[in-house]
């Protein structure tokens, strides 16, 4: 086997693990948000608004909406993770999504109707941490990928 045959494949098998590992972890969160005592004041969860008194892991606001966005986002993590090229616009949407909920958590009235998902300060501190690194994973993968193909190219 060839080296840039094996750097090619070592690349998308990364790429295809990190985005295994970000949708299990996204699962994983959606589905603990659903279990009472791993979130706390589970019985007052609400579908969506910021009277939602569950909070994951006793600090982060949950609702039903919120958990299942998790899901979601676990989800397509799983399935960009079938094929590497689908893996950086996975982890650059991700981003770029958190990125517009740090800025939305960041500026509603945590108190108004319009903080439907809910979102608390603890929220927006991990959206803003988790916005730095799935775009810098995305950059990592994209940056392996691309190298993959043009080891490929010089071949």
């Amino acid at each position: 086997m060839s080296t840039s045959r094996s750097v090619g494949t070592d690349a998308a098998r990364f790429a295809k693990a990190a985005a295994a590992t970000v949708g299990a972890v996204f699962l994983l969160v959606g589905v603990l948000g659903f279990i009472p005592g791993i979130t706390t004041d589970y019985d007052a969860m609400t579908f969506a608004d910021h009277d939602s008194g569950a909070q994951l892991l006793g600090i982060f606001q949950v609702s039903i909406l919120h958990n299942l966005v998790h899901v979601l986002f676990g989800v397509a993590g799983l399935a960009a993770a079938r094929e590497a090229r689908l893996v950086p616009p996975f982890l650059f949407g991700s981003a770029a999504i958190y990125a517009v909920l740090t800025i939305y958590g960041i500026v509603i009235d945590k108190e108004s109707d319009a903080n439907f998902v809910p979102l608390d300060s603890a929220d927006n501190w991990l959206h803003l941490v988790l916005t730095v690194a799935l775009a810098g994973l995305g950059f990592y993968v994209k940056q392996q990928l691309d190298g993959r193909r043009s080891d490929r190219r010089t071949a």
